[in-house]
């Protein structure tokens, strides 16, 4: 039971690393960025041929990856949702729009790495096992762990304390208001687009460097669960796609331990039936009128 636990939380750390990302664009922007799991696959690619030509270390390559992330980030917002603003149907044209660019996204991952799954090299990172009272972890569960866990303090921390956070709360709140302000509404929205890719490109990343290797369906393989994730924690809460992602990943530990792996899948479905069900909000989700 204890080592089943410690597998949610290592997988949860993920589904709420991948999800804050989504979370983050639509917190601010009201976007639903539908392009977000093609980049967190590019993140997963990028990492292994970036640590294949020129094996530098992971705490190196990282930042690497969430650069790529941030800068793909741009070209979401500047491609797929820019045209569109303004216009009436601007929320669903720009989901459509996205939903586009991720599958150009996932066509050129195809053509410059076929159709073959791709991996990290086997000595690329240690395979160190550590067993703490009975539970087995590895290095690199631990360093995913630590890493989600500050990557996700800090951009709370951002969000809470600092000029880019507060722009971004106003254009939240309004942005019409936050322009008349003074706030430049372009800047924060490309600023979110990056923050929230480079935080998918990451956890691409270190997904596969968990399971050892990425394919094409590797953003796809989470997309579903990432939205639960998000309407179980409430539309737009950081905090709440931190600890849904957690209670997730142990939900789903927990039901492969009582029952077997093959009801793993129903689990997220079945929370964000209830969720919606008995609390639409979400569990940190609150009430809020925004005016256009």
């Amino acid at each position: 039971m204890l080592q089943q636990l410690a597998n949610g939380v290592f997988a949860g750390a993920i589904y709420a690393l991948f999800a804050i990302g989504f979370t983050l664009v639509f917190g601010v922007l009201r976007h639903l960025n539908l392009a977000h799991p093609a980049v967190f696959t590019a993140g997963a690619f990028v990492g292994i041929e970036i640590a294949a030509r020129t094996a530098i270390p992971v705490w190196i390559l990282l930042p690497v990856v969430a650069l790529f992330g941030a800068l793909a980030g741009v070209l979401v917002e500047r491609v797929a949702f820019r045209p569109l603003r303004g216009r009436d149907d601007e929320h669903f044209a720009g989901l459509i729009s996205s939903v586009a660019l991720g599958g150009v996204i996932i066509a050129l991952l195809q053509a410059r790495y076929g159709t073959e799954p791709k991996s990290f090299a086997m000595d690329y990172f240690p395979q160190r096992l550590f067993e703490v009272a009975g539970i087995r972890v590895t290095l690199t569960q631990l360093v995913t762990l630590g890493l989600a866990l500050v990557l996700m303090l800090g951009l709370a921390w951002l969000v809470s304390a600092t000029s880019l956070g507060r722009s971004m709360r106003a254009v939240a709140e309004n942005p019409t208001a936050a322009k008349v302000l003074g706030v430049n509404v372009g800047r924060v929205t490309a600023g979110t687009y990056a923050l929230s890719s480079a935080l998918g490109t990451v956890a691409g990343a270190l997904l596969a460097l968990n399971l050892g290797q990425a394919g094409r369906d590797l953003g796809a393989s989470i997309e579903l669960v990432g939205f639960a994730v998000i309407i179980l924690g409430g539309l737009g809460s950081l905090w709440g796609a931190m600890a849904a992602g957690v209670v997730l990943g142990i939900a789903e530990a927990l039901t492969i331990h009582l029952f077997d792996s093959t009801w793993k899948s129903m689990v997220a479905f079945a929370l964000l039936f209830a969720v919606l069900v008995l609390r639409p909000r979400g569990l940190f989700g609150h009430v809020k009128v925004r005016e256009v």
